[in-house]
């Protein structure tokens, strides 16, 4: 079997895999969107989580086979396996719009998650990634892992933990006395995994824009298995530095660009005031197999029968205008003082703001120690010499990039404001 893609051209399936992708819960992200309201400002941004974790498993057995070209044994063919299902069910969980419904998601305690997987740190409001371990290790979806288990080998908790990053059984991806769980782990999750490869890649193409393009061949080429006593992490050679430097830019520009647009920002945030507002109309379920009736449909037909004013505005794809934006907390101040004029006249407001930054892994205030990528120095006169160090040692990126860059946007009903009222925003907003 194999699907056409437009980003990667034709994608092999293995014969193990079709039951895992023909089941009704890898189904489901056929009708959820992948980039969830931006489809209102890119009209070709309508692909969907499906084609995406196809893409990303795709992607993921490039890397694979690229860095493991010279391993060829059952023991390596099971974690290449592993792999491909991690990245290709990395997303299996997420609720309609993606992340714009995590808010009515019900208590983790309700979801009943197999003990293994429980934090430990008590209750909470479970996330889309508690529904991907749901899914994967207790529902009637795992139920399809026996091909893949009896071809390759595959635990379905083991495709859960390197989606997580942790695992209890080191052993699992230990061959030979290396432990490969970290590498693996970094390739479903980390600065720069194969979920990021294709979607920058993907949704660059279907919102029309060149900002999330990269050379995905060249950066493949120079991926490197870094060795640290007997544990495996994901390198890239030093001459490709520039090149993994211009795939954070990449990411952070479509963010700025794309990801982070005043309509597609604003109509998440009318969503969470129909949620706030009726509380009662849409819940995500608890209970994993009646998850698998939400997807965008079922959430948009739930929105147009509601007569919640926000709900009909969503559905209708009216926002209140933009009447503020400020790039960095430079006008903060005239922000506040339009905020105290709107509270005083109450006059009602919808205010966003989006943070952007080039890594979440490494920064002055989460920096990454437990899965480190590496740099990789190869000597071209002493054979087989090597020195390796964090990739944060290797490029000043991190450090020019360090602090957030927000983008704070209010919207209003302007039109709706009295010939007075009008007058006193334009006067606080001339101050700009």
């Amino acid at each position: 079997m194999e699907i056409r893609d437009p980003v990667h051209g034709s994608i092999p399936i293995h014969d193990a895999e079709i039951e895992i992708i023909e089941h009704p819960f890898f189904q489901r992200l056929r009708n959820i969107k992948q980039l969830g309201f931006s489809e209102y400002v890119f009209p070709g941004a309508t692909h969907t989580r499906y084609l995406h974790s196809i893409g990303v498993m795709n992607v993921a057995s490039m890397v694979f086979n690229y860095l493991f070209k010279d391993q060829q044994n059952p023991d390596i063919a099971r974690l290449g396996e592993t792999l491909r299902l991690g990245c290709l069910l990395h997303d299996i969980g997420h609720a309609p719009l993606s992340h714009s419904t995590e808010s009515v998601m019900p208590m983790l305690s309700e979801l009943k998650l197999p003990k293994k997987f429980l934090d430990g740190k008590g209750d909470r409001q479970a996330s889309h990634e508690d529904y991907t371990i749901k899914s994967i290790t207790d529902s009637s979806f795992t139920q399809s892992f026996a091909g893949v288990k009896k071809a390759f080998g595959v635990e379905p908790d083991a495709v859960a933990e390197l989606v997580i990053g942790e695992t209890s059984d080191a052993s699992y991806f230990t061959v030979n006395g290396t432990n490969y769980f970290p590498l693996l782990h970094q390739l479903v999750s980390s600065e720069m995994d194969c979920d990021r490869m294709d979607y920058l890649l993907r949704d660059s193409y279907f919102c029309g824009v060149s900002y999330g393009k990269f050379d995905l061949d060249w950066i493949i080429d120079n991926l490197k298995i870094c060795l640290e006593g007997n544990d495996a992490y994901l390198g890239i050679s030093e001459r490709a530095i520039s090149t993994f430097d211009d795939f954070l830019l990449s990411r952070f520009h479509m963010f700025m660009m794309v990801y982070f647009h005043y309509r597609a920002v604003c109509l998440e945030q009318m969503l969470l005031r129909y949620f706030e507002s009726e509380k009662d109309e849409y819940k995500i379920p608890a209970d994993i197999e009646e998850y698998l009736e939400h997807d965008d449909a079922f959430l948009f037909k739930t929105l147009k029968k509601s007569k919640n004013v926000w709900a009909q505005r969503v559905v209708k794809n009216s926002i209140p205008k933009k009447i503020l934006e400020t790039f960095g907390a430079q006008h903060l101040p005239q922000m506040h003082d339009l905020e105290k004029y709107l509270k005083s006249e109450n006059i009602d407001y919808i205010k966003s703001s989006s943070k952007g930054r080039l890594s979440k892994y490494y920064s002055s205030s989460s920096p990454q120690q437990k899965y480190p990528m590496k740099v990789m120095r190869e000597s071209s006169l002493a054979k087989g010499h090597r020195t390796i160090k964090n990739i944060q040692e290797a490029t000043d990126l991190f450090q020019k990039y360090s602090d957030s860059h927000a983008v704070s946007r209010i919207h209003c009903d302007f039109e709706l404001l009295t010939s007075q009222q009008k007058g006193e925003v334009e006067k606080i907003l001339r101050a700009f």
